[in-house]
């Protein structure tokens, strides 16, 4: 390890807690400040973590911060990492990486210019349990992929959410905002997409926050909350994916991936880990005997039992690949892509066409147990 790269964090809001917890984890990184519009949020999260809290335009020219990380919303993204390059920083945001393609490629654009990394979530992929998903398909035992179905189907953020209102607005929605891990983990697996085709609707109008302090108040919803698209790969695949936020209840497992050899049950890309179920041909889906990945190790006491996290391990993971040269697994080309693929969905939806994409991108090299191993403290 060549050392330790200096972090500061943009947006102090509920995620930041999980970075400045988690961050702990790894020996490339330390966060030393955090800076917040709201400059008592930032003053609350410094003096439980440790850290220094300063203003956006102190925390961009910190002399001991070379990584900022973007934890503003969506909407704000581009102009917080565009500030963030601009300054002479490394960028490690939060997905999306832009709402729009034109944002991403300036990004990426400006990045080259400035001879700095840009990289973004999610780090998911980095989970063990994904891992052992990208080795079975790469060993060739299930053959060539051809097919595949993602579902991300909920009753929407409105029941439980405080301020749920960015969500049905243009820049939400379930293809913004979840799709990045069903569609990152699709191109760690698989690679790009060549082909999108896709229909949207809006099936209600408003929607009724029940949860405090709002409760009662009716919102509008102004961006499709169904949508269903095919996804023609590179590689020949054809997947399809659902999101919808207006699902009470279904039976679809999250990802399915169907090879001329066998299928693969994949858990839901949300999270570092999970069950993988594996068939030969048309046998039995059968559980897939755990591999020991330092990614896939519970660490985090959730209501539901102990889970894997590790957030961070994609920003250790830029930090270790700025330092040796070598490609990132998060880097800006991927989930660039990405952004193309869920706007062009979106789009699709919105003219009845199919659309062919302008970008592609390798897949990510995969994350062995002994280089993960070789990230942490």
């Amino acid at each position: 390890m060549a050392g330790t790269l200096g972090v500061g964090v943009i947006g102090c809001g509920n995620i930041s807690s999980a970075y400045f917890r988690l961050s702990k984890l790894f020996q490339a990184i330390e966060v030393k400040a955090c800076a917040d519009l709201n400059m008592e949020i930032a003053q609350a999260q410094a003096k439980e973590f440790g850290l220094e809290a300063l203003s956006v335009e102190a925390l961009l020219s910190h002399s001991e911060v070379d990584i900022i990380v973007n934890l503003t919303v969506p909407n704000a993204h581009f102009e917080v990492s565009k500030a963030i390059l601009e300054a002479g920083k490394h960028v490690y945001s939060e997905k999306p990486l832009t709402l729009s393609l034109e944002d991403g490629l300036a990004l990426r654009d400006l990045a080259q210019q400035k001879g700095l990394r840009v990289a973004c979530t999610p780090d998911t992929f980095l989970g063990g349990t994904h891992q052992q998903a990208r080795a079975l398909i790469d060993s060739g035992v299930l053959g060539k992929i051809v097919g595949g179905t993602c579902h991300v189907l909920s009753h929407g953020m409105e029941h439980w959410h405080p301020n749920p209102d960015f969500f049905f607005q243009p820049g939400g929605g379930p293809v913004l905002d979840l799709g990045p891990y069903y569609i990152g983990n699709l191109i760690h697996l698989l690679g790009p997409v060549r082909y999108v085709t896709a229909m949207s609707s809006i099936p209600q109008k408003e929607r009724t926050i029940t949860s405090q302090p709002r409760y009662g108040e009716k919102i509008p919803v102004t961006t499709p909350t169904t949508i269903h698209a095919v996804l023609e790969f590179a590689n020949g695949a054809l997947i399809t994916l659902g999101a919808s936020w207006d699902i009470w209840k279904h039976g679809h497992r999250n990802m399915e991936l169907y090879g001329t050899e066998g299928s693969l049950v994949v858990p839901d890309p949300n999270f570092f880990g999970g069950d993988l179920l594996r068939s030969e041909r048309d046998g039995e889906f059968e559980a897939v005997t755990a591999e020991h990945h330092p990614f896939g190790i519970p660490n985090q006491e959730n209501p539901g039992g102990a889970v894997a996290n590790y957030r961070a391990s994609g920003l250790a993971d830029l930090a270790v690949a700025i330092q040796t040269g070598r490609d990132a697994r998060c880097s800006i080309e991927r989930p660039l892509h990405g952004v193309e693929v869920m706007t062009a969905i979106l789009k699709s939806a919105e003219k009845r066409q199919t659309l062919e994409l302008q970008t592609t991108c390798t897949q990510p090299a995969p994350l062995t147990a002994e280089e993960a191993q070789s990230l942490l403290c």
